[in-house]
């Protein structure tokens, strides 16, 4: 393999790689409701766990998760953690999204032409 192509597949992993980390992300409808609240504004740790009937423990590593995957940023100001929304990886996942939306949506158009000309032709015949 050549070093530019080694390259090339580093770059395609690593980039698959954090796309794998927003859908896991986003799979949970906690971490969901959590990115519902920074698209309002900047939060703190606490502000942002405190409308779900979880632990502090438990918070943080939903906080983590959202943080691994790219969705959130942290400034520290003394002891209060303040996060804020990252929409790229959210943009990154949409339009992985909208590529194969494109593919499966003009399969199934392709499909579904097919099958009213077989319709259309069977009904030729039993004409």
């Amino acid at each position: 393999m050549t070093w530019a192509r080694q390259i090339y597949n580093h770059e395609v992993m690593r980039s698959q790689a954090g796309l794998n980390d927003v859908f896991q992300a986003l799979a949970d409808p906690i971490r969901r409701e959590m990115l519902t609240l920074l698209s309002d504004g900047e939060r703190t740790a606490g502000e942002l766990g405190a409308p779900f009937r979880i632990s502090q423990p438990a918070a943080s590593k939903h906080i983590r998760m959202l943080e691994r995957a790219g969705l959130l940023a942290r400034t520290v100001e003394g002891r209060t953690h303040r996060l804020r929304l990252v929409t790229k990886p959210l943009q990154q996942a949409e339009s992985w999204i909208n590529r194969h939306r494109r593919f499966w949506c003009g399969s199934l158009d392709s499909l579904g032409a097919a099958l009213h000309d077989l319709q259309d032709m069977s009904r030729a015949k039993k004409s």
